[in-house]
C-alpha cells in the first residue's frame, strides 16, 4: 500500500472508551466521521503481493467459482466463459473481501466486532462469514433494503439496524457506531482488505482461462475492477480490463473525467448493486490507469442479459451481475469479435418480487413480447377474425381488451389493445405484416410496445 501503513490504521484507529448498548444515543452525531481506510487525501492504491496473501488467507473459506465456456458463444461471435461469483454461499463476489478483511482484524478487534452500511451483498457477505469466524457483526441497512436480504443478515447472527432513508444516511450512523462503540467500519468498496480480496477472482480466471483476451467487470463503488485489474494486469498485462456501468448510475466513468471521484446522481436501476453515486478512493486510484474502457449499458439491455442468462445458462442473475453480458449484446465491444473473453457475473441475490417484472422486460426487448392496438369491426366475429388472425401466426395472446367509448370513428368498430408473445422479433414482423395487411388502422412499433431491435 502507498501512503498510510494500512495495518497501523487497523491497529488502532478505531479504538474508544465509549460502550453504549442503547442505539439511540446515534441518531445525531455532532463530531467528523471520517474513515481512516478511504481517506481523499492520501488514498491507498493496491499490490499485487496483498491479493497472492488474500488468496492463500481465504482459500477455506469461500468457494473456488467455475468459469464456464457460455452456450451464447457462437451466437454472439467470441469465446466467451462466465465467471459464476453468484455461486458463491450468499450469492454475491462480496464473500472474498468481507472474508479477508475480518482475518486481518487483531485480536482486540475482532473481539470488539465491526460495523458496516449495506442494502444487500456486503451485509450478508459479512454476516455469513462474520458468525463463521466467531466475530461479532452489526449492519446498518436503510428502510429500502429488502426484507429478503435483511432477514438472512439476522439469520447469519448479524445485528442489523434499520436506520436511514438511503445508504447514505445509513453510513453516516454507522461510522458514528464505530467511533463510539470502538468497532471497526468496513467499506464494502474501497477498504483496502476489501479490494485485496475482490483480486482473488482475477487469479482464479487466470488459472481457469490462462489465454483470454479481455474480462468484462461490472463496476459499482470500483473495488472489484480495481482488485481484478491489479491481479490480471500484473500477471498478463495484455488482457484487456472493460469495466461495465448501468445508465442510471455512471459515477466511475463521471470520475474518469474529472480526475477524481465526484457525486453522481443514482436514479432507480435493475441493476441496484452498481448505483453507488461516489466510488471508492482506494478503488479509483488503484484502477484508474489499469482500465482499457469503460461502457455505459441501457437498463433494457440488462433486462435482456437476465433472460438469456436464465433461458440458455440456467443461472439466475440479479442485474448487477448481467452488465457484462448486456453490454456484449448492446454491441459495445465490436473489437472483441473473434476473441476470448471473460464476463464476471457477480451477484444472484435478485428480489424474486421483482424477478418477474424483469423477464417480462426482457422479452420485450428482444421483441417476444409485443403491444399493439388495432381497429376492427365491432359487429359479431369481428375480434374472433382477429384472434383467427394471430393463432393462426402461432402467436400466444398474454393480454387482449377492446374499447368502444373512447373510439372517435364510426360506431360500428371497436379498439383492440393487446400483448401477444412471440418466439423471436422476426415473428412479431410477420404479424404486423400480417395485421396491416387486413386492417387500416394499426398502432405499432417501438413508440408503443416498447420493442429495441437487437439485431
Amino acid at each position: 500500500m502507498e501512503g498510510k501503513n494500512v495495518q497501523h490504521l487497523l491497529n488502532g484507529s478505531c479504538s474508544s472508551s465509549t460502550r453504549d448498548n442503547d442505539d439511540a444515543e446515534y441518531d445525531v452525531c455532532d463530531e467528523d466521521l471520517k474513515d481512516e481506510y478511504c481517506d481523499p487525501e492520501n488514498p491507498l492504491c493496491l499490490h499485487f503481493y496483498e491479493i497472492s496473501t488474500a488468496a492463500y488467507k481465504i482459500r477455506d473459506g469461500i468457494q473456488q467459482t467455475p468459469c464456464t465456456k457460455s452456450q451464447m458463444s457462437q451466437s454472439l461471435g467470441m469465446e466467451l466463459y462466465f465467471k459464476k461469483e453468484f455461486l458463491q454461499f450468499t450469492g454475491s463476489f462480496k464473500e472474498r473481501g468481507a472474508r479477508f478483511t475480518l482475518l486481518q482484524l487483531s485480536p482486540e478487534q475482532q473481539e470488539a466486532g465491526v460495523v458496516a452500511a449495506s442494502a444487500g451483498n456486503h451485509a450478508l457477505a459479512l454476516s455469513y462469514h462474520g458468525h463463521s469466524l466467531g466475530i461479532p457483526v452489526t449492519v446498518v441497512m436503510p428502510i429500502v433494503a429488502p426484507i429478503m436480504k435483511l432477514s438472512a443478515c439476522r439469520q447469519f447472527g448479524a445485528n442489523v439496524i434499520v436506520k436511514g432513508d438511503d445508504i447514505g444516511e445509513s453510513k453516516k450512523y454507522a461510522m458514528c457506531l464505530a467511533k463510539k462503540k470502538g468497532l471497526v467500519y468496513i467499506n464494502g468498496y474501497d477498504h483496502p482488505h476489501i479490494l485485496a480480496g475482490q483480486g482473488t477472482i482475477g487469479l482464479e480466471i487466470l488459472s481457469q482461462v490462462p489465454d483470454i483476451d479481455a474480462c468484462i467487470v461490472p463496476v459499482g463503488g470500483g473495488g472489484l475492477i480495481a482488485g481484478i485489474a491489479v491481479a490480471i494486469k500484473t500477471l498478463n498485462p495484455n488482457v484487456k480490463i472493460i469495466g461495465v456501468e448501468s445508465e442510471r448510475c455512471a459515477s466511475f466513468s463521471a470520475a474518469l473525467k474529472a480526475g477524481k471521484p465526484v457525486y453522481t446522481k443514482s436514479c432507480s436501476t435493475l441493476a441496484d448493486g452498481l448505483a453507488v453515486p461516489t466510488i471508492g478512493v482506494n478503488a479509483f486510484h488503484t484502477s484508474k490507469t489499469l482500465i482499457d474502457k469503460m461502457l455505459i449499458v441501457k437498463e433494457a439491455f440488462i433486462a435482456l442479459a437476465i433472460l438469456r442468462l436464465i433461458e440458455q445458462e440456467k443461472a439466475v442473475v440479479e442485474g448487477a451481475g448481467a452488465a457484462g453480458l448486456a453490454a456484449i449484446i448492446q454491441g459495445l465491444v465490436p473489437e472483441l469479435k473473434g476473441k476470448k473473453v471473460v464476463a464476471l457475473l457477480c451477484g444472484g441475490n435478485i428480489d424474486t418480487t421483482a424477478l418477474g417484472r424483469v423477464l417480462e422486460r426482457g422479452l420485450a426487448t428482444e421483441g417476444r413480447l409485443v403491444r399493439f392496438v388495432v381497429t376492427v369491426s365491432d359487429r359479431p366475429g369481428g375480434i374472433a377474425e382477429l384472434t383467427k388472425i394471430i393463432a393462426d401466426l402461432g402467436v400466444s395472446i398474454k393480454d387482449i381488451l377492446h374499447e368502444r367509448a373512447w373510439l372517435k370513428s364510426d360506431v360500428f368498430s371497436v379498439q383492440v389493445k393487446c400483448v401477444v408473445e412471440t418466439t423471436d422479433i422476426e415473428h412479431s414482423r410477420r404479424l404486423e405484416k400480417r395485421l396491416r395487411e387486413i386492417y387500416t388502422h394499426v398502432i405499432w412499433g417501438p413508440e408503443h410496445c416498447g420493442v429495441i431491435d437487437v439485431e
